[in-house]
């Protein structure tokens, strides 16, 4: 199922944000240190990372009980949901350690933006987070904003930008940035997309099922476009890559990887253009990475050929 949109703000907001995050950048002296010193910018912020273990069921609902009733049953309620806590009155940060390395990196720099963002502070004094959104609009909006603070901070400004514009336009090179910012590949790969300057377009598959009487499908979280790649032609809208989608023969199916793989793509004129698609298995999820194997133009338009691989 396609995720709903985790990160978009208008652009006045996302000014505010991101010079937040580069406040933070500054104070940690983080600028230029990879990986990414997270540990520093949580430090610099005056918060700290609570000890390991609060995510045992018990202990994390002896926690929230012990604030108020209204949290202790936010929490009981979502309990299976929870990846991390901001708890504002003891400037601490909760994070469930069960999940990667690197998500519990980003989900530490989503807290501290929800400490570091006045707003967010000022009217929670308990912030949850969840892996569904929270349903008031403000909690989606404060969502936003922490998401794209920790991008900010995790990827140094545009120094991840700068890095994948000189890096081949493979996919490798997303994986190879992932290990140099301490990220996971499913953030370096959204980030590769929608900061290059060259047109290109990830999608971000779940893991592929094998479904008895029916060929191999994979559903789609997300997609990322280039800017110059969603000037063209948009934003793809597919939600599951079938054996009748154009994409297909790039799952790698009883494999790690797909090697560049030639595929045809029509623009809005019915003209058809040569690509490439990649893809790799993070074993979370399938990361599909198409280009087109000449420069874009003014005249040339990417679009997929409907959802079939038909001409």
């Amino acid at each position: 199922m396609r995720k709903e949109d985790d990160s978009s703000l208008l652009p006045a907001e996302l000014r505010a944000v991101e010079e937040r995050a580069r406040q933070s950048l500054d104070k940690a002296a983080a600028w230029g240190r990879f990986p990414t010193p997270v540990d520093d910018i949580v430090s610099a912020a005056k918060l700290r990372v609570a000890p390991k273990g609060l995510f045992d069921p018990e202990r994390l609902l002896a926690y929230a009980k012990a604030k108020t009733a209204k949290v202790f049953f936010a929490v009981k309620t979502a309990l299976s949901k929870i990846l991390g806590l901001y708890d504002a009155s003891e400037q601490i940060i909760h994070i469930d350690e069960s999940v990667g390395l690197s998500k519990q990196k980003f989900l530490t720099l989503h807290e501290t933006g929800h400490h570091e963002l006045p707003a967010h502070r000022k009217i929670f004094t308990f912030f949850q987070d969840c892996e569904q959104t929270l349903s008031p609009d403000i909690a989606h909006q404060f969502e936003r904003e922490a998401n794209n603070f920790a991008r900010y901070a995790l990827f140094q400004g545009d120094s991840y930008l700068k890095l994948a514009a000189d890096s081949p336009m493979s996919i490798k090179s997303p994986i190879n940035l992932a290990k140099k910012f301490g990220s996971s590949n499913y953030a370096s790969a959204r980030e590769f997309a929608r900061t290059n300057h060259r047109s290109c377009v990830v999608y971000v598959l779940e893991q592929i099922e094998f479904i008895p009487g029916r060929s191999a499908s994979a559903a789609v979280r997300r997609i990322e476009t280039s800017p110059s790649f969603e000037q063209y032609f948009g934003c793809p809208s597919d939600v599951l890559i079938d054996k009748e989608h154009a994409l297909f023969p790039l799952l790698p199916i009883g494999r790690k990887m797909t090697r560049p793989t030639s595929l045809v793509y029509r623009d809005k004129n019915g003209d058809q253009h040569e690509c490439l698609g990649e893809a790799f298995d993070t074993t979370h999820n399938i990361l599909l990475l198409i280009y087109p194997v000449k420069a874009l133009t003014a005249m040339s338009i990417l679009v997929p050929a409907g959802y079939t691989t038909e001409s």
